[in-house]
């Protein structure tokens, strides 16, 4: 948008009214839900910043809101003009952190009233959430009174006059959402499956939306509620996983350090790199257990090898289960069996180990996830390396996905 003449903000702490004039910045807006002109100023009305941009798409250093136009950074203007309107109670700019003080001496030096800040989230989306959180009543710190019509506005666009928000306003209050529209200017085009041009719209039939927007709050503040609460549960999902994910414990029943489990431990370390995995020798008192279990470990590799006990899993698991760990996240539980495949062929053994099905099924009920692993216990060096390898690789992934459906599987490496 040019920047006009007749269209510069009115200065500090003076309150405007009345229609724009013939070089508003807005002559050809209109209001997209709107079909009657207002009758009286709204007077629950509050407006939101969205102000966390980083200046890419300008390629600059400096965010484009803190850029300076005349000495005075753009942003300012923009609050300036918003500030005019006296029917607008609050003012939320969502600013990163790191640009929060810069945006707090801002609100100092230009003597900025009716305005709070709230910090940004990694996305303009994210922003405008955090925006309308800081007006939500059911928000434990807000400090603020839920408006009844909330504005976003881009804090970058200063040329926005009283006339354009009062009526996306009065809009948004009749139909429950209103934004300012242009005509189009530029030819859209409309591509073909093979990228080339299929045909052009009609610009008359068209029009371009822009700021400001109006929403009563209640809807805008539902819609953002249900939109952001899925991507956050899946953010919070995979944040915990890689969290819990980050300690393994490799139990073996012996404690030479040139066993196979032993070995296991080391190849895991290589395939999960930023992880703590730590090996206990199983005693009969399971006390060492009782140690890892305290110690809050959420994933362990039971490693067996040529046999393989139903009884000592089944008391690991029970004191699994009586620990608090299942309660708090979902506990991953992998048995790994070595044995010759020369010897005993995998089909065989799985067979003689239906029983981990069964027993998986039965502690998935209290939250932890069971599944049994064979690995080649080769003579080779090279096999008995490489099946190891194979063994990690799966191990890792039961570890990061901590999939319910992966639970009484029987795998080989």
């Amino acid at each position: 948008m040019e920047l006009g003449p007749h269209s510069r903000p009115a200065e500090p702490g003076r309150c405007v009214s009345g229609s724009p004039s013939a070089g508003s910045a807005f002559p050809a807006s209109r209001v997209s839900a709107a079909g009657a002109e207002p009758v009286s100023r709204p007077t629950a009305v509050a407006a939101v910043l969205p102000a966390g941009g980083c200046g890419e798409r300008m390629g600059v250093r400096t965010p484009k809101q803190f850029c300076r136009v005349l000495e005075r950074p753009l942003i300012s203007y923009t609050l300036q003009a918003l500030e005019r309107v006296c029917w607008i109670k609050d003012i939320v700019v969502a600013v990163t952190g790191e640009n929060m003080e810069a945006m707090r001496n801002i609100i100092q030096r230009y003597g900025h009233k009716r305005i709070s800040l709230a910090e940004a989230g990694a996305t303009r989306h994210r922003s405008i959430f955090s925006g309308l959180k800081a007006l939500a009543e059911d928000q434990p710190a807000c400090k603020l009174a839920k408006p009844e019509v909330v504005i976003i506005h881009d804090a970058v666009r200063p040329f926005v006059e009283e006339d354009v928000l009062l009526r996306v306003v009065t809009a948004a209050k009749e139909h429950g959402a209103a934004g300012a529209i242009r005509p189009l200017v530029s030819t859209v085009i409309s591509p073909a499956a093979d990228g080339c041009l299929d045909h052009a719209l009609d610009r008359a039939k068209h029009r371009a939306s822009e700021m400001p927007q109006a929403f009563l709050f209640d809807v805008i503040y539902e819609a953002y509620q249900q939109v952001t609460y899925k991507q956050d549960l899946y953010a919070a999902e995979s944040l915990i996983k890689e969290k819990i994910s980050q300690e393994i414990c490799v139990v073996v029943n012996t404690k030479d350090e040139e066993s196979v489990g032993h070995l296991l431990k080391e190849v895991l370390k290589n395939e999960l790199n930023c992880a703590t995995i730590t090996s206990t020798a199983l005693d009969h008192s399971g006390g060492d257990i009782q140690n890892f279990l305290i110690d809050q470990c959420c994933s362990f590799i039971w490693v067996t090898v040529l046999s393989s006990d139903f009884q000592e899993t089944r008391k690991f698991l029970t004191a699994l289960e009586e620990s608090s760990l299942p309660l708090l996240y979902p506990v991953v539980v992998v048995l790994v069996h070595c044995l010759d495949f020369t010897l005993v062929p995998p089909t065989q053994k799985m067979e003689s180990l239906m029983w981990i099905r069964g027993l998986a099924k039965e502690v998935k009920k209290r939250n932890v996830l069971l599944s049994g692993l064979l690995i080649n216990y080769s003579q080779d060096e090279q096999k008995l390396q490489e099946s190891l390898q194979q063994g990690a690789s799966i191990i890792a992934a039961l570890v990061k996905e901590r999939s319910p459906a992966l639970a009484g599987q029987l795998l080989v490496a």
